[in-house]
């Protein structure tokens, strides 16, 4: 059985089960993957893990969703349905502006949404509502639907990237310091006089981390990269 229906549970709802009421519905099952999710990351997910935090046995999930794959799409039309968000007014570089910022911070609240891997569509009322909503940013653009669907997919895409990058980097800085790394990393590398062997990179890798006090740094990244991808598509 496919998803659309539980994806679609309150404006269809289900007919009633004879017996008991049951203990949970898909709501709290959905709601304890969410949970499970932000606390331990995409991989650890299991139906098992959400049945414990929920207090009951694994095989009264598969009562309400038929395995972790369909709950899985529940869970990111959710997270989608809830996000913050405001109307989009402006230039359409405003309004993707807007629309990427908007994106980050649903990534930053739910760092797993990133590692979502899949080329089907999610089509749940939270899904649909949020592409209907971010296609206004590139609705003014002088290209087909096609194209259109295609440039806010470049701008998700482009965040998507960002912040798995920023999570990985948060995660790095947490253990070290860009200071600290460079100050042992850095002594290192001086002493094999790559200076002399790498003279581009070396100049250009100095000027970088010179300017950013890092190696690299994600966000000064996604700020450089997505200006540049919307000045790309305001000359459209």
């Amino acid at each position: 059985m496919g998803s659309v229906h539980l994806l679609w549970r309150h404006e269809r709802p289900q007919p009633a089960r004879p017996g008991r009421r049951p203990r949970i519905g898909v709501d709290d099952v959905v709601a304890a993957g969410i949970r499970e999710a932000d606390a331990h990351g995409l991989h650890d997910v299991s139906l098992r893990r959400v049945a414990q935090r929920l207090g009951v046995g694994v095989m009264t999930l598969y009562g309400h969703v038929d395995d972790k794959a369909t709950l899985l799409e529940l869970m990111v039309d959710q997270c989608r349905l809830d996000m913050a968000w405001s109307p989009l007014a402006g230039s359409p570089r405003a309004m993707l502006e807007q629309v990427a910022e908007e994106n980050l911070a649903l990534f930053a609240a739910h760092p797993w949404l990133a590692h979502v891997e899949t080329e089907r569509a999610v089509l749940g009322p939270g899904t649909l509502g949020k592409y209907e909503r971010e296609l206004a940013a590139v609705e003014p653009l002088p290209l087909d639907d096609a194209a259109r669907d295609q440039a806010l997919a470049l701008v998700l895409t482009f965040v998507r990237s960002s912040a798995r990058a920023l999570e990985a980097a948060a995660g790095e800085r947490a253990q070290e310091s860009p200071e600290q790394w460079w100050a042992r990393e850095g002594a290192e590398l001086a002493a094999l006089g790559v200076e002399e062997r790498y003279p581009r990179a070396s100049r250009v890798g100095r000027a970088a981390g010179e300017a950013m006090d890092a190696a690299a740094d994600a966000r000064a990244a996604h700020r450089f990269g997505l200006d540049v991808l919307l000045d790309g598509l305001d000359r459209s």
